[in-house]
């Protein structure tokens, strides 16, 4: 079957989306990518979205309006991405998350919520393919975090026989999903995973109030590798009760958005950092708040760390990385064992897609998000004049 994935995570740079041909079933698949590309937001759109995100006042109209823009801008990418291509037979859709609300640990009464844009009956209709979309809320509805939902797709494909593996997203918000030897026995009940705090966002959001808006982030860390991290500022930081709460646990721009990058700027200037320093020591924030995690939580280092996502790239957080987890830890990209590391979460959608629509398979992994059963993940919307038995 040939699948859509899109999705545009927490850094709002655009909308990635995948063509991928799907064979198998259940965890044991075949994922052959046949194009990844992403599609910038029109700039107006992206501002609108990122006062969203930041809580900024208005109108359920407004809020309308961006919807069914973000709805156009999705359903053109499914149709860009299959051009001189076969044509796609599903769509899964994530579509732009504005708000996540993790339910609260101390209080069995608070729900989760999960709030992502660009409807999935819309896409259906404008491409004329059936779409899954809203894949978060069926693991909050059974008491999950609805977060990382990528979790199975990194058992499917990137477990492996003899190596504990971390499998580390480095997107806007980090998370990370902990792969024990499939050799073990009962392995898969020691599969753990979470969101391990922020990995670009900090850094981006400063980048743009440094430039006025004129870079979106620091391309290879190459800025940050030129300044001196503050570690007394990163303990501090450190100190965030986020990091000490135990998984399954979830984040994003409601904790560490603009409003924190301010009070960390403000805890820096006191401190005398320059803007190439601060950057230093963001960068360094990053890499230490998922080694801590990693020692605080995991039942060991792992043996290999697979990064995927923008922070990929990151040269310098990736050589922090490897300083703080030490030469037994091999760092690579997803790419080096054969996914690609840009476009992995657009596949993990059509994954996801695939193993809702064609084969009701469950999609979560409760031991990470926290969800009280395994759940199917996704509404359906046909496409129009399709029936679900077609």
């Amino acid at each position: 079957m040939y699948c859509i994935g899109l999705i545009s995570g927490t850094s709002v740079d655009g909308i990635d989306a995948c063509l991928v041909e799907i064979t198998g079933s259940g965890l044991d698949l075949r994922v052959d990518l046949l194009r990844g590309e992403t599609y910038g937001y029109p700039t107006g759109l992206r501002q609108q979205i990122l006062d969203l995100c930041g809580g900024k006042p208005t109108s359920p109209e407004a809020i309308a309006l961006v919807d069914d823009n973000i709805a156009k801008e999705f359903a053109q990418a499914a149709q860009k991405i299959q051009q001189s291509l076969p044509p796609a037979d599903l769509i899964g859709s994530h579509g732009q998350t504005i708000f996540h609300r993790p339910p609260n640990a101390e209080n069995s009464l608070s729900l989760g919520y999960s709030w992502q844009l660009g409807r999935g009956e819309a896409i259906a209709s404008l491409t004329g393919l059936t779409t899954v979309s809203n894949f978060r809320a069926a693991d909050i509805a059974a008491g999950g975090q609805g977060a990382p939902l990528v979790s199975k797709i990194d058992v499917c494909l990137l477990s492996d026989q003899d190596e504990h593996r971390c499998v580390q997203n480095l997107g806007g918000i980090g998370n990370v999903t902990y792969l024990p030897p499939r050799s073990q026995t009962h392995w898969q009940e020691k599969i753990c995973g979470w969101d391990t705090g922020p990995a670009n966002v900090l850094v981006d959001l400063a980048v743009q109030k440094f430039t006025r808006g004129e870079k979106t982030y620091d391309q290879g860390g190459q800025w940050a590798a030129q300044g001196q991290p503050r570690q007394a500022l990163v303990d501090q930081w450190l100190q965030e009760p986020f990091f000490e709460q135990c998984p399954p646990k979830s984040t994003g721009r409601e904790l560490f958005g603009a409003q924190y990058l301010d009070n960390c700027w403000i805890e820096a200037q006191r401190q005398g950092l320059n803007e190439t320093d601060f950057l230093a020591t963001l960068t360094e924030f990053t890499a230490r708040s998922v080694v801590t995690e990693y020692q605080r939580f995991l039942p060991q280092l792992p043996d290999r760390l697979l990064l995927c996502g923008g922070g990929a790239h990151n040269l310098y957080l990736r050589e922090r990385l490897q300083y703080h987890l030490g030469p037994n830890t091999k760092i690579q990209r997803t790419d080096d064992v054969g996914l690609n590391s840009d476009f992995k979460e657009a596949i993990a959608f059509a994954v996801l897609a695939y193993w809702r629509f064609q084969e009701q398979f469950p999609g979560n992994v409760p031991l990470v998000t926290g969800a009280s059963q395994d759940c199917l993940l996704g509404d359906i919307h046909l496409a129009p004049g399709r029936n679900r038995f077609d």
